[in-house]
């Protein structure tokens, strides 16, 4: 091969390994764009869930708005049990009201907010479940969706508007040895929140539909309340 001809084929092999070097870059650039945004997207919705759904702090009406470049917006039946002395007493279909953007999700579950991702989530809002050794309590705040079957998609800029209709209703559950289980698809998160609270935990699938309830486990025999919390929520375009 002529020293032209060699000159020819090197610079056909610079260029085709800058052209996929270049191509690489902006996947990679496109990426990085897409896990940003998604990230942006996520907090913006807990902030704005956060805002739009008060199941203690509201009673009538009450709204707020989601807004999300990319991603969607659903919601997914979960149950809330209350077992005493190793019985359920009662069960509640609080479901949960869950974004999803790239791999980020957001979700609203029993008064708590969940962010992050399915191997990295963390509590933004802790769930309405407290006790107190002292005085031999355990009260369950139940906040209870009543949305049915929701599914909001955005491919571009996109606003929703979640409205809520609060009433509350207490229950007294008598005395004995309580837990709480909260059916989730993100166990890890509760499952620090009950044992900060000085609960037991472990993990039960109740149901067989694959998905485990964080069951927490409170020492003594204690009184029970459990409060519905019912948001009879809406979801409405813009």
């Amino acid at each position: 091969m002529s020293r032209a001809q060699s000159h020819v084929v090197g610079v056909a092999l610079l260029l085709g390994i800058t052209t996929i070097a270049l191509g690489g870059l902006t996947v990679t650039v496109g990426s990085v764009v897409d896990a940003q945004t998604a990230t942006a997207d996520a907090t913006r919705v807990a902030d704005g869930m956060d805002s739009a759904l008060q199941p203690t702090s509201t009673t009538g009406p009450h709204a707020g708005q989601v807004r999300f470049a990319g991603g969607q917006l659903s919601t997914v039946e979960r149950d809330l049990r209350v077992l005493r002395n190793g019985t359920v007493v009662d069960t509640v279909g609080v479901d949960a009201l869950v974004f999803e953007a790239d791999d980020r999700r957001v979700t609203f579950l029993a008064g708590a907010l969940v962010q992050g991702t399915s191997g990295n989530a963390w509590l933004t809002r802790d769930p309405l479940v407290t006790d107190s050794e002292r005085t031999a309590v355990v009260a369950v705040g139940a906040p209870r969706l009543g949305a049915g079957h929701i599914a909001r998609a955005g491919a571009g800029p996109t606003t929703l508007t979640l409205r809520t209709n609060v009433s509350h209703a207490r229950r007294d559950l008598g005395r004995g040895r309580y837990a709480v289980a909260l059916e989730t698809a993100t166990p890890e998160p509760f499952e620090r929140y009950f044992e900060r609270n000085d609960a037991s935990v472990g993990r039960r699938d109740f149901d067989g539909d694959g998905t485990p309830s964080v069951v927490a486990s409170y020492p003594g025999v204690r009184q029970g309340y459990l409060v519905v919390h019912d948001l009879a929520l809406e979801v409405d375009d813009g």
